[in-house]
């Protein structure tokens, strides 16, 4: 009678130990699949007291500061981040000389894309001299297009104002842009100008 019970006290002993041994097993392997994916998520390369120059055929076309830069490679869409904000100047070649500029508190750039957003009390100067503030800003440099949703408030060269409440779109030059739902206090001469059609 004893002599049974210890085979079978024993025959559970050895069931439960392999029990345990398969449940570590299996997650010993789900933590290193996890684990697995979360260590691409990290930055390939920091930069410190980053000074970037982008050029196109030789000519400068960006220059950006930023006091630190993150670029995260490693994942499916590799993109930089500037968390302590950025200074950018942008140049035309019809104004090599008078960049225009943007400053935010934030900003991303999806270098395969070339798409890049600006977030947080984001200020644009353009090389004509107009001035642009708003929260947020979305640049896609392949269609050479800027966009927002948020409220935009434009001062022109000349002084007049513009508010556009829903937001605008414009070509990364400035040439064109338009605002939504807008308002604002433009000069008389401004307004007559712009009244002007081609004789």
């Amino acid at each position: 009678m004893n002599f049974s019970y210890k085979i079978s006290y024993k025959n559970i002993a050895c069931l439960f130990s392999c029990a345990i041994f398969f449940i570590l097993t299996s997650c010993e392997e789900d933590l290193t699949k996890r684990n697995g994916k979360d260590t691409k998520n990290f930055p390939s390369q920091i930069i410190n007291n980053a000074n970037i120059i982008q050029r196109d055929s030789g000519f400068i076309t960006l220059k950006a500061k930023a006091p630190i830069i993150e670029k995260y490679e490693l994942i499916d869409s590799p993109y930089s981040v500037a968390r302590r904000g950025i200074n950018i100047e942008f140049f035309d070649k019809k104004k090599p000389k008078v960049p225009g500029k943007i400053t935010a508190k934030y900003a991303r750039f999806f270098e395969y894309k070339k798409f890049y957003e600006a977030k947080g009390d984001v200020k644009i100067t353009t090389n004509e001299g107009q001035r642009f503030a708003m929260q947020s800003i979305f640049w896609d440099q392949r269609k050479n297009r800027i966009y927002t949703k948020d409220t935009v408030y434009v001062t022109m060269e000349d002084g007049s104002t513009l508010v556009g409440a829903n937001g605008m779109t414009a070509k990364d030059d400035f040439s064109e842009y338009t605002f939504y739902n807008n308002s604002g206090n433009f000069s008389s001469q401004r307004l007559s100008q712009d009244k002007k059609t081609p004789q």
